[in-house]
């Protein structure tokens, strides 16, 4: 069976790769642009795929507070422009889209760990984009002529992550500090909040699950259920690389829309597929110290 899987070059599709028969939007040899509607249209025409996963987007709250137009050009009528294609081609497989634990805002910490059900308090272009993309599949869902299943992942790490986020860019500074590549000084921004940490081939795993038996309509986070600090995690990094950091804050770095502590519960996506995380936090840490070793000595 053929699962398109759109962003499949990217982060968590790489992950996914392993567990599937998956195709981009463009197969091995063209890009297609979610913004182009005929582009995609053609391109759906010619896969006729059986299932979706849907994981492309602008993934960078960064990026997405520096340019809101395109995010949500490319998240939201991205979306939609997919979702008119798979109609068009008569498609009736199921549909994952993948969404954000950044659509639930800034929750009070007596209300953690957050479940599905919560009101959603967007901060931010990119959770925005989220909510709207989100709605739209559920929309479909109930009125469209194929099934739509919703995902919202909290934070991910593992090998093969860019720099664009915290855990993998203090990764490479270790590593390039262990290696006399720079002064032993790690440059971060807020290093006590904590967030849901999981592995992300514990992630790829749940939206396979999700999508062969997650209910129609129906929105599941996915997530570890236990919060950690970035401090923490920067501590078993150094330990990792045997390496001592300084902690250097850069004021850039800070967000003051940033949540203190966050925290999911998974017990909807366990009840519905017996999915829960396996890969311990101190293999995750390992491996992503040994890829950016394996980089830094290219």
């Amino acid at each position: 069976m053929t699962i398109l899987v759109t962003g499949l070059s990217g982060f968590v599709g790489a992950h996914i790769c392993p567990l599937v028969n998956a195709v981009d939007l463009g197969g091995n040899d063209r890009f297609v642009d979610l913004r182009d509607p005929a582009g995609v249209r053609q391109a759906v025409s010619r896969l006729s795929p059986a299932a979706v996963i849907h994981l492309a987007g602008q993934s960078s709250i960064g990026g997405a507070i520096e340019n809101p137009l395109e995010t949500y050009e490319v998240n939201f009528m991205g979306t939609l422009n997919l979702l008119n294609a798979l109609r068009d081609a008569g498609f009736k497989g199921r549909f994952l889209y993948v969404g954000s634990a950044e659509v639930y805002g800034v929750v009070p910490e007596t209300e953690l760990p957050v479940i599905e059900n919560r009101t959603l308090q967007p901060q931010n272009p990119y959770a925005v984009s989220k909510v709207a993309a989100e709605a739209l599949c559920y929309q479909w869902s109930q009125a469209g002529p194929f099934e739509i299943v919703m995902a919202r992942p909290f934070n991910h790490i593992g090998p093969g992550q860019t720099t664009r986020f915290a855990v993998a860019d203090f990764a490479q500074q270790i590593t390039r500090a262990r290696m006399g590549k720079r002064d032993p000084i790690l440059q971060t921004g807020d290093v006590d909040t904590t967030r849901d940490f999981t592995d992300v081939r514990d992630i790829a795993r749940a939206y396979v699950s999700l999508l062969e038996t997650g209910a129609n309509g129906e929105t599941y986070n996915v997530c570890s259920g236990v919060e950690k600090s970035l401090r923490e995690i920067i501590a078993v990094l150094c330990k990792t690389a045997g390496v001592e950091m300084h902690i250097e804050v850069m004021p850039e770095r800070l967000r003051s829309s940033d949540r203190r502590r966050m925290r999911g519960s998974f017990e909807r996506l366990h009840s519905r597929t017996g999915w829960r995380p396996q890969i311990p936090m101190e293999k995750t840490l390992q491996d992503i110290m040994n890829y950016w070793y394996k980089r830094e000595s290219v």
